[in-house]
């Protein structure tokens, strides 16, 4: 038995309350995550309002209520409402005209329900009145939201041709809520998967990095492969990768390290640098995720040895991942700033060494020292360097 939303701090926002009585509490409805989470218990960032109201009259409803709204998608009927404690999508009601799998020709439609019928899963159909938060549910979202099951709005194969993308978002939420697996709703899937190929990179590697970030995605990865749908998007992930992610996973549950979807794309890899760069090209990573994907791909057995070291050379983001991928120890970096080597070129010279590659040998003799002896203070520098300067004099 789900709890209603009367114990939810998010509708008690003052912003909501403002907004509702700009458009009137008859011509709204709070839609889709907040609903769903907040029947959960799970905390919400997000309110999303559907409205009867066409995109024009809610910027003038909001106008003479004092509510900034700015057109983010008013192509598609969305108006975005700032408010004092976040902003609010306010999307007019939609039915689908025509869909090619990766866009939809929408309509706007005049009632709750046909608005419903376009949505993906049952407990993404859930409508809250704003006022007595009252649930309208139109596909039985609330029972397979108790019983923790991601099932698609009436045909699966359907609302799957309609946006292909849907099927990553159902692996998605069923990683994040459910229990017992939807037959229907998996063979779709599977049947379907080669669809995945139309799709951008983009909206396949946001996907793909939501589902990786989620606790304990492994079991699913584990499934899409078997059932050929990570193939299509991530060939590369063989059987050993798929293990070593679920090695990772324990391993970061195990140390109080923190989920990264990035570090676990990393998993997914043989480690190869150049199988990263390619993957980070196909999904059109930015330049820092690239960065570190790569740096993962290029861990080597020895790299548990001197944690402090490695993160030394590389950024402690990047030892953490290599420790973890090989099955070390990373807790040891957590709270370590990289100090700083406190020699300096002058010093060299300073004590009769000719400005030049000799110095630049010197230098990067003692701090190769410097780093394996673990960063001692100064006077061990300065017996480091004693040392190096002796066996440079002829």
């Amino acid at each position: 038995m789900l709890p209603d939303l009367c114990g939810a701090e998010w509708t008690r926002r003052e912003g909501l309350a403002a907004l509702t009585r700009a458009l009137g509490a008859d011509n709204i409805r709070w839609v889709g995550g907040a609903v769903r989470d907040g029947l959960l218990g799970v905390g919400v960032a997000d309110v999303d309002c559907a409205t009867k109201l066409m995109p024009a009259e809610v910027i003038a409803a909001c106008g003479r209520a004092g509510i900034r709204t700015v057109p983010t998608g008013i192509d598609h009927g969305t108006v975005t409402a700032i408010l004092k404690d976040g902003p609010v999508e306010v999307t007019t009601l939609r039915r689908d005209v025509a869909t090619d799998g990766r866009r939809a020709t929408i309509a706007f439609a005049s009632d709750w329900p046909e608005d419903a019928a376009r949505r993906d899963f049952t407990i993404n159909a859930l409508y809250a009145h704003p006022e007595t938060l009252e649930i309208a549910d139109y596909f039985g979202g609330l029972a397979d939201l108790a019983a923790r099951r991601v099932r698609f709005i009436g045909d699966a194969r359907q609302r799957i041709a309609e946006d292909h993308l849907r099927i990553l978002r159902y692996y998605r939420f069923q990683t994040r809520f459910g229990a017992d697996l939807d037959t229907e709703a998996e063979d779709a899937c599977a049947e379907l998967a080669h669809t995945l190929k139309g799709l951008s990179r983009e909206r396949i590697a946001a996907e793909l990095l939501a589902l990786l970030g989620l606790n304990d995605p492994h079991p699913t990865i584990a499934r899409m492969r078997t059932r050929g749908v990570l193939p299509v998007i991530l060939p590369e992930a063989c059987p050993p990768q798929i293990a070593l992610l679920g090695k990772l996973i324990a391993a970061e549950a195990a140390q109080g390290i923190a989920p990264d979807p990035v570090r676990r794309l990393a998993a997914l890899l043989p480690p190869s640098p150049e199988t990263a760069e390619t993957v980070a090209a196909r999904l059109r990573l930015s330049k820092a995720q690239r960065a570190r994907l790569v740096a993962a791909a290029e861990r080597k057995p020895g790299d548990a040895a001197n944690p402090r070291a490695l993160a030394y050379h590389l950024t402690p983001a990047f030892a953490i991942d290599r420790l973890l991928l090989a099955g070390g120890d990373a807790r040891v970096l957590q709270g370590w700033s990289v100090p700083v080597f406190p020699l300096k070129g002058g010093a060299i010279v300073a004590r009769g060494v000719t400005a030049g590659p000799a110095v630049a040998r010197i230098l990067q003799t003692v701090e190769a020292r410097w780093v394996a002896e673990g960063f001692p203070d100064g006077e061990r520098i300065e017996a480091m360097l004693a040392e190096e300067l002796a066996r440079a004099t002829p």
